[in-house]
């Protein structure tokens, strides 16, 4: 069974404790008396493994991260909903359970901090993990075509906690908003070096994002299967990037 399947079909059998948890809880209480949400089940599945642990804070982070997001702006819209499901695989049968905690953290009083802090400390030693989290978010943020300041602010903010620098942070900007168009995108800041880097760092950048951004190894250290696109996005911003470079340098 799928993360996802786990988080809406009962399976609460661990503790993820801390504001992730509280947020995962109080959206449980929302949707108790339906049968199969939350707990419903006494027969399902449960949740042992350290990695299926992680996956499902990974999950409740993205989404509770994504409610906090949404409302930086003063509104939130159709397009960032839409994206947040599209990028998540929801199916109408799950929109429910996941919209609770959306609801949830939306409406929760508390500041994004500690959500991220949390997820942060839980993933600590899988930065490329955490990228895909952040990038997830300004998959979220750009789906309205427009990236306001103080989503800018709000994205800086969270990857300043996940503990990455202002360089990085743009890194992972460049790999997540091309507007569509890879002409758009610096391809030497999605590889992480400058366009007076050798032919043989060029290459040594690109293999070492391409191990480190495996979507199955990303998988084994905490990102759910539904985010797989987050991950394939990734990769492809990579390779594109590296086949300009190979273009412009005329490398074999």
């Amino acid at each position: 069974m799928s993360i996802l399947g786990k988080i809406i079909g009962g399976t609460l059998g661990f503790a993820i404790g801390g504001p992730l948890g509280a947020i995962l809880g109080a959206a449980a209480g929302h949707v108790a008396d339906r049968k199969g949400a939350f707990g419903g089940g006494g027969d399902a599945p449960r949740i042992k493994a350290p990695r299926e642990r992680l996956q499902v804070a990974f999950t409740v982070a993205v989404v509770t991260l994504a409610a906090k997001l949404a409302k930086v702006d003063g509104q939130v819209t159709r397009d960032e909903v839409s994206t947040l499901k599209r990028i998540f695989h929801i199916p109408e049968s799950a929109s429910g359970e996941i919209g609770a905690i959306f609801n949830e953290a939306k409406k929760d009083s508390e500041g994004f901090e500690p959500y991220a802090r949390q997820i942060a400390m839980l993933l600590r030693g899988n930065p490329a993990v955490l990228e895909d989290l952040l990038g997830a978010l300004l998959m979220v943020a750009h789906a309205d075509g427009v990236y306001h300041p103080k989503e800018r602010a709000y994205i800086a903010e969270v990857g300043r906690i996940f503990g990455f620098s202002p360089d990085h942070i743009r890194r992972i900007e460049s790999t997540f908003i091309s507007g569509g168009s890879a002409d758009e995108t610096d391809p030497y800041e999605v590889l992480g070096v400058t366009s007076k880097a050798s032919d043989s760092e060029v290459k040594s950048a690109y293999r070492k994002l391409l191990q480190e951004n495996h979507p199955d190894k990303l998988m084994s250290q905490g990102l759910p299967e539904e985010f797989i696109e987050v991950a394939n996005k990734k990769m492809a911003e990579i390779n594109a990037a590296y086949d300009r470079i190979k273009t412009e340098r005329n490398l074999s």
